[in-house]
């Protein structure tokens, strides 16, 4: 028997896709980096023997990490009940954004519909099993026999978890378009044609909020709109959602009045078209969007500042662009 043990570039090789796995079940680029981690280290803590035994290190890792996740996610839900405030996922920015240097979360999550806030957000309404067996089936195409080993249940259970939670996605009120997986997905040309109206009714709606056009807001948000602010208890926000086209144009004229200087920017947030509110060259605010029918459904506004460093050139891992 060899003792050199597997490749630790192979090894290695795994973390992008680690990484892609942990932050969709978890929501936080923080928690995924942590997770997969800790999955490394039990690898590491192991002899070359026990290595040498592992027969696809590829899989054991992902079991490992998912499990990890798994218990994360139960601990999570304790925690944000006493979160102040509605909780969201933290935003992605388009690597063009990202300042953290080279190994960038972009670079390692591809920004494609599982990983739209429409989608974590709809994530969040399932239950640790069901997000765990409903990712790894349906986003990553992993067997059930392969989920059961991670989340202790059998096959049939798991796929009965994946069932359920994809009834979650089909009724929850999201965007359309927002359920979309790799096995629904739309083609290219409908993407980006699907894409364009999009980034042009943020442009609008950005256009409107500037110039302090309630009206024109009125008109561009479908009038059964809601719009969630996580603040996370460190800075302003609203505490519950806030419901209706019309209170949502009067509550962002109200915020506009309360911060001039604000400079308002378009960028990719997760995937898709969104805003980026700066004060004195600093991110405040990303907000991204849920959009059906050329009408603004859902607007999530992440104002935590510790799910904002990845938009802060000054300040993300203390690294300048």
């Amino acid at each position: 028997m060899s003792t050199s043990g597997p490749d630790p570039r192979a090894i290695f090789g795994e973390r992008r896709r680690l990484i892609a796995l942990a932050y969709r079940l978890l929501g936080s680029v923080a928690e995924a980096e942590d997770a997969v981690q800790e999955a490394y280290a039990r690898w590491y803590a192991m002899s070359p023997r026990q290595q040498e035994a592992v027969e696809a290190p590829g899989a054991w890792l992902t079991t490992v990490a998912g499990r990890i996740c798994l218990d994360l996610l139960g601990s999570a839900r304790v925690r944000r009940e006493r979160y102040v405030g509605a909780w969201l996922p933290e935003p992605l920015p388009d690597r063009t954004e990202w300042t953290g240097g080279p190994e960038d979360p972009a670079d390692r999550v591809a920004l494609h519909e599982s990983v739209s806030m429409a989608f974590l957000v709809v994530l969040e309404s399932m239950t640790p099993a069901e997000r765990v067996a409903f990712v790894l089936h349906d986003v990553f195409r992993y067997p059930f026999a392969e989920i059961a080993e991670i989340i202790a249940r059998s096959p049939a259970a798991c796929r009965q978890l994946a069932v359920s939670a994809r009834r979650r996605v089909r009724t929850a009120h999201a965007p359309a378009g927002a359920t979309a997986t790799s096995a629904t997905a739309p083609t290219a040309a409908t993407t980006a044609a699907t894409a364009a109206g999009q980034a042009d009714l943020v442009r609008h709606f950005k256009e409107a909020w500037e110039a302090r056009d309630i009206k024109s807001l009125v008109g561009l948000l479908d009038p059964d709109a809601t719009m969630v602010t996580d603040g996370g208890g460190l800075v302003g926000a609203a505490l519950r959602p806030v419901e209706g086209g019309e209170r949502i144009a009067q509550y962002l004229i109200h915020m506009a009045a309360k911060a001039p200087g604000l400079t308002l920017l378009e960028r990719t947030v997760n995937g898709r078209p969104g805003l980026v509110a700066r004060h004195a060259g600093t991110t405040v605010t990303v907000a991204a969007f849920g959009l059906a029918a050329d009408r603004v459904t859902h607007i999530w506004a992440v104002r935590n500042p510790e799910k904002l460093r990845a938009w802060n050139r000054d300040t993300a891992r203390g690294v300048a662009r």
